[in-house]
């Protein structure tokens, strides 16, 4: 099968993925019955790109190099490009399932893309837009300089290629706004795409995308943020539960309501003890000493991250969640626990509270989470599971309650869903084009007003909830 976009044989699974992606064409809605205009402010134009800055990117997949496969693939004998069914959110965990998924966190911009391309108040001409989308897959384009050590040297070039299209390919789109209007989406850690281009050796595992002066401007949805660049903004970890109706979604969180939670403690994460005292260690060794109110499920080796049935159960039946950094701060285990009604235990801001400010209510972290320092629990002798059972039950309650109440707002809902679906609220992808849609108006003002200063303000641009 082909296309002319393409002009050779898709992957076989990949088909309706690809040609979706490819050939997809929306409309703005016009002006609203009462002479409103409903997409004020709201207008998206998204970039077209030539198919190697996206949906050629989804042929690592099936390549022996650069496999975008389970890491349990060779012992299940999955399909290699099983991640890409269901428009990048993954095979269904169950046939009967219709709403948990095998996700891929990778695959975020995938199916980011795919929401984006069916939202209304999209600009065929970007001269009449609000905001540029630029569909780079950023995640999959790096997979050869983060796994080919042939390559390693190469690194800094990471998006160097869709810069020079940008700048070249009807430039005035760039040029208009300097870039303060163009917005991408990256599925990882800030971190890992932040390396200074000239250090020497490079660092493996990382590339300088976010340092790319061509891109200086641009406002970057990543995982994870840094503490001070003015265009870094994180987004939830996408989980496993992506419902496409509104009594999907309601049924999910009755059910975590009514869990009866006969844990008092759980921790879902890699199960070495580490070489230094950290809190991590800490915590193991503390559960290790109360199994009768602690549970370790055991995610080392990635056994956890197409596997939700392994941590989803465990999580429904514990009242705490403990949240310890790793690699880096945050972790995709927090917005499991939000969805399973565990109510998060945090051991630094950055783990949360200073990350996600467009989804989650920095100043209400109180009302549905605890924070115990690590430096309390790893020098200071503080027993986490006496700390946790110090908290009165009807606390506990409220903490879930407001917990359940947030969880939609962390959730990637399906693709397609039901217009009831959408407009009961908001999710994930919704708050996150609000947000970016709210910061580009203030640059964009900013320039507009001769204050371009302003631009580079910290403002906190968080949203109550």
């Amino acid at each position: 099968m082909t296309t002319p976009s393409l002009g050779r044989p898709l992957p076989r699974m990949a088909n309706p993925l690809f040609l979706f992606l490819l050939l997809s064409v929306a409309a703005a809605p016009g002006a609203g019955a009462d002479g409103q205009d409903p997409c004020a402010g709201r207008r998206i134009h998204i970039r077209h790109l030539p198919p190697r800055f996206n949906a050629h990117l989804l042929r690592h997949c099936g390549a022996d190099a650069f496999p975008l496969a389970d890491p349990s693939a060779a012992a299940t004998s999955s399909p290699p490009c099983e991640s890409l069914a269901n428009h990048g959110l993954g095979p269904r965990t169950h046939p009967r399932s219709r709403s948990w998924y095998r996700t891929d966190p990778r695959l975020l911009e995938v199916f980011f893309h795919r929401r984006i391309l069916e939202r209304d108040c999209l600009a065929d001409d970007p001269a009449h837009a609000d905001a540029v989308f630029v569909p780079y897959y950023a995640a999959l384009d790096a997979l050869p300089y983060v796994l080919d050590p042939a390559l390693l040297d190469a690194s800094a070039r990471h998006g160097a290629a869709l810069a020079e299209f940008l700048a070249r390919d009807q430039p005035r789109i760039l040029s208009r706004r300097q870039g303060h209007d163009h917005f991408l989406v990256v599925a990882g850690s800030a971190w890992d795409y932040a390396q200074p281009p000239g250090v020497d050796p490079r660092l493996w595992g990382s590339t300088s995308l976010l340092r790319l002066p061509e891109l200086a401007n641009f406002t970057f949805l990543t995982l994870e943020s840094r503490a001070w660049p003015w265009q870094e903004h994180a987004v939830p970890h996408p989980t496993s539960f992506h419902p496409a109706s509104l009594p999907l979604m309601r049924a999910w969180l009755a059910r975590a309501r009514r869990a009866r939670r006969s844990t008092l403690m759980l921790f879902a994460g890699g199960a070495s003890r580490p070489s230094r005292p950290n809190i991590r260690g800490s915590i193991l060794a503390q559960c290790a000493n109360r199994t009768d109110a602690c549970v370790v499920v055991d995610c080392s080796g990635g056994k956890c991250v197409h596997d939700p049935v392994r941590y989803m159960h465990p999580m429904l039946r514990a009242r705490f969640c403990l949240q310890p950094p790793g690699d880096t701060p945050t972790r995709r285990s927090t917005f499991d626990a939000i969805i399973a009604g565990c109510v998060p235990v945090f051991f630094e801001d950055v783990a949360a509270r200073r990350q996600y400010g467009w989804h989650l209510p920095p100043a209400r972290y109180d009302e549905f989470s605890v924070h115990i320092p690590k430096e309390a629990v790893v020098f200071g002798g503080v027993k986490i599971a006496e700390t946790l059972e110090a908290v009165p039950e009807p606390e506990v309650r409220r903490m879930r309650e407001r917990l359940l109440e947030l969880a939609p707002r962390v959730v990637y809902r399906r693709h397609g869903s039901t217009a009831e679906m959408r407009g009961a609220g908001k999710d994930a992808v919704d708050l996150a084009v609000d947000g970016v849609l709210r910061r580009i108006r203030r640059r964009v003002r900013a320039l507009e007003d001769g204050q371009p200063e302003r631009i580079y303000a910290l403002e906190d641009d968080s949203v109550e909830a």
